[in-house]
């Protein structure tokens, strides 16, 4: 899986040293021919190299844009990682149609504390840049057009 070789990446980013045995990993990779790591072991690696840091921060963004099974075996990878290595601490976002499948994979072994977006809120942001930019040339944005820009976005930040 990319996305777990790309935080094992970053991870031994952060790291002081590098352990001998990730080394000795990626020598084995490399005589079978550069195959890569397989998950379970990017998974071992990956606790092995968090847990010689202090706290480790993963963020994601847009996880509802992976496909179905991608994101299901994503999140069971973060799911091990939180466990083999508990000073990870995880932000994930994502529409809200997801959340069941986070809290079926994540709850049991992590606090979840859902963050939704305030109607009210983008409602104002986006009145306020549309003015913004409006002065420029008043002429080019109407009062319907504003309303249609307003409505579509609150819409598309729901999740509809």
């Amino acid at each position: 899986m990319n996305m777990i070789g790309g935080l094992l990446k970053q991870a031994l980013l952060g790291a002081t040293r590098i352990p001998g045995e990730i080394k000795n990993c990626f020598e084995e990779s490399r005589k079978r021919g550069g195959q890569g790591l397989r998950l379970p072991e990017m998974l071992k690696l990956m606790a092995k190299v968090i847990n010689s840091i202090d706290r480790v921060y993963i963020c994601i963004d847009a996880v509802d844009e992976l496909l179905a099974h991608d994101r299901s075996e994503f999140i069971g990878a973060l799911r091990q990682i939180i466990q083999d290595a508990p000073n990870t601490r995880l932000f994930l976002t994502g529409r809200p149609y997801i959340r069941r499948e986070l809290n079926q994979h994540l709850t049991k072994s992590v606090p979840v504390i859902h963050i939704v977006a305030d109607p009210g809120d983008i409602a104002s942001y986006l009145s306020h840049k549309i003015d913004e930019a409006g002065g420029r040339d008043p002429e080019l944005m109407t009062e319907n057009l504003k309303e249609d820009i307003t409505t579509t976005i609150l819409e598309k930040a729901s999740g509809m």
